[in-house]
């Protein structure tokens, strides 16, 4: 996520990274400054009752200096990269499938509520 982030900021493309499916608390904090974030009721709760300070890990002007090349891409070379990242595969994967599985949860849960 921090790659990805300081990779968008630093070529200044108008775009939101948005961090998802969180574990813990810690890596929370970790993304503390991104764009948007998704957290669990639970999570929420952990850091609204927590007293530790939260640092900011991403910003902008903290992406200026990192050190990443800008990749010159066309549709065939993004596919072989993605391909290459298992995580990132998997990972996009899963979170479509769960994505999906969550609106149909919701679609029966309202479909349940109109009748």
């Amino acid at each position: 996520m921090k790659e990805i982030y300081g990779y968008y900021q630093k070529f200044g493309h108008e775009t939101e990274v948005m961090g998802a499916s969180f574990r813990n608390k810690g890596e929370i904090l970790e993304l503390a400054g991104c764009d948007l974030l998704t957290i669990s009721p639970q999570l929420l709760g952990e850091l609204k009752n927590s007293t530790e300070p939260v640092e900011h890990k991403l910003s902008p002007a903290m992406a200026s200096d990192i050190k990443i090349e800008r990749l010159n891409l066309d549709e065939a070379k993004f596919r072989w990269l993605l391909n290459e990242n298992a995580m990132a595969t998997e990972k996009t994967t899963e979170g479509i499938r769960l994505f999906n599985a969550d609106a149909m949860k919701l679609q029966d849960y309202l479909a349940a509520k109109i009748r």
